[in-house]
């Protein structure tokens, strides 16, 4: 064969090739294109990283906790949940629910009781043993005394934080809206070593023996297993 004809030959080899070379390519960028879009849209709709700013939610929730703010589950009574603030355009607040729409929610000698029945909250149980006179150090209230409601408005919700002495909560700004409240976050990632289900029980070593009837079911499916930075 001769020289000209080998030049052919790989000349041909070349064009044949550099379509698979192209396409692989191109699958490259598709497959990223996709991994990006799915990031995307994860993050924008379904689950975010968020970040806790300040002791309001103590003992459940410290400074600088990391959790994942579930988009996409509806909240319910008890769960902890991340809205803009009502009071501050600019930030975002993380607190409990505890009064759901048609609720009447009233606090008597350190005891919550929702809809007339009593609730116990394992999740105060550490700050209780650093205060003995509970029920003096938080202060009673009553819907109707705090927002000349009996109950919780439709489409509204009755948030505290669970650090019940140093929170700027419903007891301030009232009932905050359905519609502002941007996911619940009941699932923390860090640190590590307490990492899961920020409402399992285990995770509340001080509780004493009570009645169940007044227990606070905080067990699945209520909570499940469900970075942006939240004032507490």
């Amino acid at each position: 064969m001769s020289r000209q004809d080998r030049m052919k030959v790989s000349q041909k080899d070349r064009e044949e090739k550099n379509p698979s070379g192209i396409r692989d390519i191109l699958e490259m960028l598709i497959f990223a294109l996709v991994v990006f879009l799915l990031f995307f849209l994860i993050r924008q709709f379904l689950f975010v990283p968020v970040s806790v700013d300040g002791p309001s939610m103590e003992p459940s929730l410290h400074h600088q906790d990391r959790l994942i703010l579930n988009k996409i589950e509806e909240p319910e009574r008890f769960d902890i949940v991340v809205f803009q603030a009502p009071d501050q355009s600019d930030s975002q607040y993380i607190k409990r629910i505890i009064g759901m729409p048609g609720d009447t929610v009233e606090y008597k000698k350190g005891v919550l009781f929702v809809n007339d029945e009593q609730i116990y909250e394992p999740y105060l149980e550490e700050f209780k043993l650093h205060y003995p006179e509970w029920e003096l150090f938080v202060q009673d209230f009553n819907l109707q005394d705090l927002t000349g409601e009996i109950a919780v408005p439709e489409g509204t919700y009755f948030v505290l934080g669970d650090n019940r002495s140093n929170s700027k909560d419903s007891r301030e700004f009232g009932f905050i809206d359905a519609d502002t409240v941007q996911g619940t976050a009941n699932f923390r990632f860090m640190p590590f070593g307490d990492f899961g289900n920020v409402n399992e029980l285990e995770n509340f070593p001080n509780i004493p023996d009570v009645p169940q009837t007044t227990m606070l079911d905080l067990s699945p499916p209520l909570f499940g297993s469900r970075t942006i930075q939240l004032v507490s």
